[in-house]
């Protein structure tokens, strides 16, 4: 295991404390970057005022935002990043305006296509919208169709339907949802399905490929009727190589998006390849998923954000 030099000189602020989270520490700290974590929410912040700290976590909680150089990903939850980063005061490796792009996933996908890319066929409906209207839409895609939240990620409220019935039992239940917690986003998307699709998610850092994993869902779950590729839902992603085509695909979305560090997702489904879904808050995947010297381009990229 890799262990931090006795004086690191750079100190980043990651605000999650998953499992990408323990990768950055340990792989960032051989190249002098020591990593700690900032909590933005479910907690209160200090604003403003209110006299001086009582106790010693007061005292802590008073100067927990000082000494970093750099942020790793701006916080999903908008109204408390903006604390946290007026608090921390640094650079983002992706910032907010990087967040967003990628997070409204129509507003990316829009994007892609206008550049040239190829994406699934796709309708955002700003909810509420009239039944008809979203029958009319889901007809002019084909069924089955897939119905997912504009601004979730990991899978999450992700629905096939197969019927105009189908469709409107579901969408009869993002209207009692009301907003995803941390958006406050009611939109959702209507898209092509792609059947027995090969899912990739492919990693672009400053531009340039940097890996790929293909996620597979087990046989077992395939002969239940699953079809998410989703880690999150049972799905192994594996390293593979990607041939050019899929590469240079992946680098034009993050180059078109404009952002730094930028998982792409691709699907592949009878002889066609599209990008379904964008992240720019990836997932940091095992060393061995990566080309080789991923990890110091990574830390490269992290000095520059922090000189900016």
């Amino acid at each position: 295991m890799s262990t931090a030099p006795s004086h690191p000189d750079l100190r980043l602020a990651v605000t999650t404390r998953a499992e990408t989270f323990e990768r950055l520490r340990e792989r960032l700290a051989p190249h002098g970057i020591a990593v700690d974590h900032v909590r933005p929410d479910e907690r209160v912040l200090r604003v403003a005022g209110g006299g001086e700290p009582e106790t010693a976590a007061d005292a802590e909680a008073e100067t927990e935002f000082d000494g970093f150089d750099a942020g790793w990903v701006y916080p999903s939850r908008l109204m408390e990043g903006a604390v946290v980063d007026a608090r921390l005061g640094v650079p983002w490796v992706n910032g907010k305006d990087a967040v967003l792009a990628s997070r409204n996933k129509a507003g990316a996908l829009a994007t892609l296509a206008d550049a040239g890319l190829p994406v699934p066929a796709t309708r955002l409906v700003s909810n509420p919208a009239d039944d008809e209207a979203v029958l009319a839409a889901a007809d002019e895609i084909g069924y089955p169709l897939v119905v997912k939240p504009n601004s979730t990620t990991r899978g999450v409220g992700v629905a096939k339907v197969t019927d105009p019935d189908s469709l409107l039992g579901v969408t009869d239940y993002l209207d009692l949802v009301h907003d995803y917690r941390a958006t406050g986003d009611k939109s959702y998307l209507l898209q092509e399905f792609l059947p027995a699709a090969t899912d990739y998610r492919v990693m672009v850092l400053d531009g340039a490929y940097a890996g790929a994993v293909e996620r597979r869902l087990p046989e077992a779950a395939l002969a239940e009727g699953k079809w998410k590729h989703n880690v999150h839902r049972g799905a192994v992603a594996e390293g593979v190589d990607l041939p050019e085509s899929a590469r240079r695909l992946a680098e034009r979305a993050a180059e078109t998006l404009g952002v730094p560090l930028l998982g792409v997702d691709l699907l592949e489904s009878d002889g066609r390849l599209v990008v379904s879904e964008t992240n720019a808050r990836p997932t940091i995947d095992a060393a061995e998923k990566y080309r080789e010297g991923f990890d110091a381009d990574l830390a490269a990229l992290v000095r520059r954000t922090a000189a900016q």
